[in-house]
């Protein structure tokens, strides 16, 4: 049975921003001066984006939310086998908020950030494993 356009298209557009996200974040790794707090932002956007493709796909609601555990849960239970992927990104969820406002800590370590891009690459990956070719972008 064919895709419905209309959801291939959702899917697909969710996904390209994910991989723009991700893209950007390589992109800001190596600026100099450095911008690692954007780096940060940019992996937990793209992980977040590429959670909400998988639960489009499935027709699974979701609202407006930066948190990867809330988005992470109904992606395990419709594929068990992302449990553990998705407990690791939790962490990324944070990187929403952390850095990017005054008063918190200026910036990630070239570490951290090199390790959430890392962890949202593996998220975007095994994410679009598991959906058709028709709605990759």
């Amino acid at each position: 049975m064919p895709l419905d356009p209309e959801l291939v298209d959702e899917v697909r557009t969710w996904l390209s921003k994910a991989r723009s996200d991700l893209r950007a974040g390589r992109l800001v790794l190596d600026a100099d001066p450095e911008l690692l707090e954007h780096v940060v932002f940019n992996a937990q956007q793209a992980a977040e984006k590429a959670l909400k493709a998988f639960l489009t796909f499935h027709e699974q609601v979701f609202g407006k939310t930066h948190n990867l555990g809330e988005l992470g849960d109904p992606c395990a239970r419709i594929d068990a086998s992302l449990g553990p992927l998705l407990s690791r990104a939790g962490c990324l969820t944070e990187y929403a908020w952390k850095f990017r406002y005054p008063g918190e800590k200026l910036a990630p370590s070239t570490g951290e950030a090199a390790d959430a891009l890392r962890l949202a690459g593996e998220v975007f990956e095994a994410i679009i494993a598991r959906l058709p070719e028709e709605v990759r972008p």
